[in-house]
């Protein structure tokens, strides 16, 4: 039966292959979701090369060795590779990779079966899994792999919180779009009450500008909620920011001390 090695330079390769496109996904499955309706379609083309990247990783991973965490021995047996893999991330994995836009337009355009890509969010553990192994390696300065990791979660919960405020001012009905954060916004002379025929990465920019000055809580009072939903899930947004912060703060004041810490010890 084939067995391939975890240290294998094939399967190191297919790891940091995977790692590039599980990056790519994390921040491509937010966008999908809340811009749907207006990505261009080359990105729905690469987003099908991806799922055919992650379905061959499915299958690499029933052949790969790991090291067994009470023995700390290499396992080489076929059964207990497939079983492990079977009973960990299989399912999340193969969920993962169903073409749920294609399903979504087959079933007549049901929400729930759009809510349904965020199962692709699973791969998020492999670039956690990337910080961890950069924290560990002692040729990387953990201070910089901290620093990276902390800016990379303020990033990606804006970035979400940007495709989300954009879902909510297009599944609206159309006669009440005007009704949205989006819709009823006015910059100077420029009106935004036709925003779907805008450039996308301009309605992404406004959405990103809106996520950033609500996570802020700057408050300059240029883009608002507008109805109710958006003033919910502002709401809950702005209360999962206050414990963002604290987490984030709270780290890289720990951060600035350990390497205030090792400054002095160093000089001394």
């Amino acid at each position: 039966m084939l067995i391939v090695e975890g240290k294998m330079q094939m399967v190191q390769g297919m790891e940091k292959f995977i790692l590039i496109w599980a990056i790519y996904s994390s921040f491509f499955t937010p966008m999908e979701f809340g811009f749907f309706r207006g990505l261009p379609k080359n990105l729905f083309f690469l987003d099908i090369a991806g799922q055919v990247a992650f379905l061959v990783d499915i299958i690499l991973q029933f052949f790969v060795t790991y090291r067994d965490s009470h023995s700390y021995k290499m396992v080489y047996n076929r059964n207990l590779i497939a079983l492990r893999y079977l009973k960990s991330h299989f399912f999340p994995d193969l969920l993962g990779c169903m073409p749920w836009d294609i399903i979504y337009k087959a079933v007549g355009g049901k929400e729930e079966v759009r809510y349904l890509l965020w199962i692709r969010l699973t791969r998020v553990r492999k670039v956690t899994a990337f910080f961890q192994r950069m924290e560990k390696d002692i040729r990387i300065n953990y201070l910089f792999t901290r620093i990276v990791k902390l800016i990379t979660v303020e990033l990606y919960c804006t970035h979400t919180a940007a495709c989300i405020f954009y879902y909510l001012a297009t599944t609206l009905p159309q006669e009440k779009e005007g009704y949205t954060w989006i819709g009823s916004l006015k910059m100077g002379d420029y009106s935004y009450a036709h925003f779907r025929e805008i450039d996308i990465w301009k309605r992404y920019t406004t959405s990103l500008y809106f996520a950033i000055v609500t996570m802020a809580t700057v408050g300059y009072g240029d883009i608002h909620a507008v109805n109710l939903r958006e003033m919910i899930f502002i709401m809950i947004y702005v209360s999962f920011d206050m414990i963002l912060g604290a987490y984030l703060i709270g780290n890289m004041t720990a951060l600035i001390v350990k390497g205030s810490k090792q400054k002095d010890t160093g000089t001394k």
